[in-house]
């Protein structure tokens, strides 16, 4: 029997897109922090953030390779892998800096991790009392804050980051807003599992 490779093909691709979609609804039920858009003009927006709950660990290395290490550092504290106890639910973004925007007095790090890549899963709102963590995770309250967001979906790669910087920094100063000198804060939605057109991504820039 001939097979129609060219149909065969276009089932497959649908049925991949299919996947990738529900895969998106699903991780749109994940829970984030609730924020209060203040101005938004397309893709940028200036939101009012509460206080949260974060768990951090700091990461030596380029910035993709620190991602994966620290999302799994992470990753085993929340699933209870690396401690006793039940698992916490996961949360979006997974959040990534170099520095301390969230703070008016940002801590170096230390010589050890110098260039290091801080990683932070929010933790959900009604964990008052998270879990002990296990060395290289700290939790941290952050207090409440204003935030300039560029969202863009696809692929993350640097160059992206930094033109999604480079726009929210110039609507920012168009729209009289100061932000705090420090590197940005990418925030990220989605795991590998969600095809690339399908991922969002922001870069955050706190805001004096």
């Amino acid at each position: 029997m001939k097979v129609n490779w060219k149909a065969t093909g276009a089932v497959a691709a649908s049925a991949l897109v299919g996947l990738g979609i529900a895969y998106v609804l699903r991780e749109k039920a994940t829970p984030q922090p609730d924020y209060r858009v203040l101005v938004s003009e397309g893709d940028l927006q200036i939101r009012a953030y509460p206080a949260i709950k974060v768990a951090e660990t700091i990461v030596a290395g380029p910035r993709k390779e620190a991602l994966g290490k620290g999302f799994q550092i992470l990753a085993d504290y929340i699933f209870a892998k690396s401690r006793e106890g039940e698992k916490i639910a996961m949360t979006a973004p997974v959040l990534q800096d170099s520095g301390n925007p969230m703070a008016s007095d940002p801590p170096m790090f230390d010589d050890e991790v110098e260039g290091g890549w801080r990683v932070r899963f929010v933790l959900p709102a009604d964990l008052t009392d998270p879990p002990a963590p296990p060395e290289g995770v700290t939790i941290v309250d952050l207090p409440a804050r204003r935030v300039g967001a560029a969202t863009f979906h696809g692929t993350a790669h640097d160059d992206r980051l930094e033109a999604a910087e480079d726009r929210l920094r110039g609507w920012l100063e168009r729209h009289g807003e100061q932000a705090v000198p420090s590197d940005p804060e990418f925030a990220f939605y989605n795991s590998p599992m969600i095809p690339p057109p399908l991922r969002r991504n922001e870069v955050l820039l706190a805001l004096a």
